[in-house]
């Protein structure tokens, strides 16, 4: 079978898309601009990406030129995680720590222990998964976890009063923040190859490659996304909880006592 693809066979993919379109409109659905211009984004952006792969998926392309890729990634990411999430002080710096933690950690396992050779090839890819993976986690994460201190920002205060740390007193919180973020992630590690087909094996596969061996390159993509996605939202989660509540452990330091207190200012600036 053959993976090559025309211009008339990617307008041809697309009839289900606008299918879609002429339903919106006839419904009133208001769905109809957002579906086309998703759709010319992502036509337009690949199309520019598979243009500038070309300067790094050759074996002979300095490798610099793809860790340059990286950075540009991560910063672009951090960036988005601020735009995102603008109720999080200091989120772009956090999401920036995250994403190079994350990638020093598990680019570093793959290409330093071998799992995969170290070219433009592997690089660009696996670390685009990490890094667009991650940030989708991260936002959801950092988001919850300010509404969940604003919401409950009394029983955390309670907590306190009676005695708990402010560590113990936001757990029940950070680990509300932090199932929101992660279960979509784990719930498609635990369907993958039953419900669905993940895009990494179905291209290699459809590229010709023997079965069992996309099925390990895939076992290895998913581990790497889903370690990758735990390690950025944990630090995410703890970084804006600390932020957060910064000066209520200061306060807490100082004077050890069970009197109530009053609500921390970066979150009373939320509220």
């Amino acid at each position: 079978m053959s993976s090559q693809i025309g211009l008339v066979g990617v307008a041809v993919s697309a009839l289900l898309v606008g299918v879609a379109v002429i339903v919106s409109l006839s419904r009133h659905l208001g769905l109809a601009t957002d579906l086309i211009t998703a759709s010319a984004r992502a036509f337009v952006q690949l199309a520019l990406v598979g243009f500038a792969l070309r300067l790094v998926v050759d074996d002979n392309d300095p490798l610099v030129w793809a860790w340059l890729w990286i950075a540009a990634m991560i910063l672009f990411a951090a960036y988005t995680v601020r735009r995102r999430a603008p109720e999080v002080e200091g989120s772009f710096s956090l999401s920036l720590a995250a994403f190079l933690g994350a990638a020093a950690v598990t680019l570093g396992v793959l290409f330093g222990l071998g799992v995969f050779e170290l070219s433009g090839r592997t690089l660009v890819p696996l670390g685009g998964m990490m890094i667009g993976n991650s940030m989708t986690a991260m936002v959801v994460a950092s988001r919850r976890m300010v509404a969940e201190s604003v919401d409950h920002a009394e029983l955390i205060q309670g907590r306190v009063a009676l005695g708990a740390t402010i560590d113990e007193a936001l757990l029940p919180h950070v680990r509300s923040s932090l199932r929101t973020a992660l279960i979509p992630q784990i719930e498609t590690t635990k369907a993958v190859g039953i419900i669905f087909l993940p895009g990494a094996m179905v291209g290699l596969i459809l590229g010709g490659a023997d079965p069992i061996d996309a099925v390990r390159v895939q076992t290895a993509v998913m581990y790497l996304i889903l370690g990758s996605v735990s390690t950025t939202t944990l630090t995410m989660t703890f970084g804006v909880s600390r932020r957060l509540f910064s000066g209520t452990a200061r306060w807490e330091r100082r004077h050890r006592r069970r009197t109530p207190m009053a609500l921390p200012e970066p979150v009373s600036r939320i509220v």
